[in-house]
């Protein structure tokens, strides 16, 4: 009996928000429904813990996928090709972002919430806006980093300590290949 596929786990170790929606299509699409888009706007952290999302729809999952399209062509070429894509960077970092608000939660505590209910062009305003940031940040884009994992896509901010950091997580693609590593030499050891 074939084992179902683990649900959505969203990650969240890029160093960045827009480098975040870039790790999405790894190691498939994660933004392909309204469900899996609405895990990754809370865990991103672009809404409070409990806010609900139940306008975010399938056209929300399609506008998010063109900013991780748009994003991932100005992060991993040298310079933009086409000046259009810069325009529609800019296009959708201009909405403001959703509006905060401090309230007592029950406990006595200050807890964030929005306004109201966030839209979508709010949203994506505040990942173009990272985008346009680390974009536009020379120390920034000095630290970006391919994954160096087997097949592994995924682009990230080395902060490490002497900027080494190989992989976009120890814990994944680092473990992959500290196992197929142990692997080798006990074939090696074995021949």
């Amino acid at each position: 009996m074939a084992t179902p596929p683990a649900p959505y786990a969203p990650r969240f170790d890029a160093g960045r928000i827009c480098l975040d929606l870039l790790a999405t299509t790894h190691p498939h699409e994660r933004l392909g429904a309204a469900d899996p888009l609405r895990a990754w706007i809370t865990g991103s952290g672009l809404v409070p813990p409990g806010t609900p999302l139940p306008h975010a729809d399938a056209s929300w999952a399609e506008r998010f996928r063109e900013l991780r399209d748009l994003t991932g062509t100005l992060v991993r070429g040298p310079a933009p090709a086409d000046p259009r894509h810069l325009d529609r960077l800019n296009d959708l970092a201009r909405p403001a972002p959703p509006a905060p608000r401090a309230v007592r939660a029950e406990d006595g505590t200050l807890v964030r919430e929005l306004h109201g209910p966030p839209d979508c062009a709010a949203l994506l305003g505040v990942v173009a806006r990272d985008a346009v940031e680390l974009l536009t940040d020379p120390v920034a884009r000095a630290c970006l980093r391919q994954c160096e994992g087997d097949n592994c896509p995924i682009v990230y901010l080395d902060t490490s300590r002497g900027r080494r950091r190989r992989w976009c997580s120890s814990e994944i693609c680092g473990n992959r290949e500290r196992v197929a590593r142990h692997r080798r030499r006990a074939a090696l050891a074995r021949a």
